[in-house]
């Protein structure tokens, strides 16, 4: 008589208990290091800025500025505080021998990993929405702030402005002033292909901030060009709808961090057509927010890897390799935006360089540590 067979399924959870006791110890530690060094980071800020917050109201220091430079600065540390808080809780967990049980109990170093990189990924979730939605709005209270009171980097006037308005449209601007939002020595030369059709000067001409694209022009001439014909047409003023903003071509060193990806996308775009040179910045941004998502997942092998060794020397050895490294990973970033900037390479490569180096050093030092 043959026996029946039973089938047994295995209904366990998508989380061991060992990847919550490592996620737990993870996610904890690399909160309550955000939190530390954000208070070293506020306490020297305002030792610095001690003159500014004595003189702007309480409530703007606090809901305009420290309420966006606290999330501004943890998101832009944020490798430093990962790869902290791997090594520092790996180490401990290394330290009291709890690596060495999990390995001798038939884990393997990869699934070891599992709830590391599970940790990565919460917080590069947190760090993408972060850097690409939710802080680039509330930086526009903090650097109006710091405009306001503790140095001015806005771009208060131009001149020598040329852009393409539209395709086969060029507006140029002999001088603008930020303050009143008017200009002096404006034109406007339509193209038909690489023949002139119509010219519109004006001795000023003045923008309208409350609404999108309203120009004012005062002393203006039409000319418009049908072969050998010529039509003038001369008024003192003129209401006009001019597709450009004060905001086109008056950049100040720190405008792309107001704005979110998609809004650097559209801006990106928009001054490629018109021909705006100084967008490099821009283009960085946007790069560096991606790259910094990758950075999270990286570091944390690195640290995973370098950390779950017992050595001699203990957490010491461990935290002055892991600061070591993820200060010059941040280093790394810079050199390479120069080189971006300067022209070199394009800020999409210039961006993944730190990346591509570290995940190659990330990738060296796994296999090393999971030949236990």
């Amino acid at each position: 008589m043959k026996k029946k067979k039973h089938f047994r399924f295995n209904f366990s959870p998508v989380l061991s208990i060992l990847d919550r006791y490592i996620l737990k110890k993870f996610l904890g530690t690399y909160f309550l290091a955000t939190l530390l060094l954000l208070l070293v980071i506020a306490m020297f800020d305002i030792t610095e800025k001690l003159d500014a917050f004595l003189t702007a109201p309480l409530k703007e220091t606090l809901f305009d500025y420290f309420a966006s430079f606290l999330p501004y600065f943890a998101n832009m540390l944020s490798p430093l505080f990962v790869f902290i808080s791997v090594i520092f809780f790996t180490t401990k967990l290394a330290d009291n021998s709890e690596i060495i049980a999990m390995l001798s109990s038939g884990i393997t170093f990869r699934r070891l990993l599992r709830p590391y990189m599970i940790g990565a990924a919460i917080i590069a979730a947190l760090t993408f929405a972060l850097s690409n939605y939710i802080i680039p709005p509330t930086n526009v209270k903090r650097i109006a702030y710091t405009n306001k009171y503790v140095r001015n980097k806005a771009v208060e006037y131009g001149t020598n402005i040329q852009l393409m308005v539209r395709p086969g449209e060029v507006a140029y601007i002999g001088r603008f002033d930020n303050l009143t939002k008017r200009g002096y020595r404006f034109s406007l030369d339509k193209f038909d292909e690489k023949v002139l059709i119509s010219r519109l000067t004006a001795n000023s001409v003045e923008y309208d901030s409350t609404k999108l694209y309203h120009w004012t022009l005062k002393d203006y001439m039409i000319r418009d060009f049908d072969g050998m014909n010529e039509n003038i047409r001369k008024g003192a003023t003129l209401d006009s709808i001019i597709p450009i903003e004060p905001k086109d071509f008056l950049i100040a060193s720190n405008d792309q961090e107001m704005l979110t990806t998609p809004q650097l996308s559209d801006y990106i775009k928009k001054q490629r057509m018109r021909g705006v040179a100084n967008i490099k910045n821009f283009e960085i941004e946007k790069e560096k927010r991606i790259a910094a998502t990758a950075a999270a997942f990286i570091l944390t092998l690195i640290g995973m890897s370098l950390s779950s060794k017992k050595i001699k020397g203990g957490m010491g050895i461990n935290i002055g390799i892991g600061l070591t490294l993820s200060f010059s990973y941040i280093l790394f970033n810079a050199i390479t935006s120069s080189f971006a900037i300067n022209g070199y390479t394009s800020p999409a490569v210039a961006m993944e360089i730190p990346n591509i180096i570290y995940l190659i050093i990330g990738i060296i030092l796994y296999r090393r540590a999971s030949k236990f």
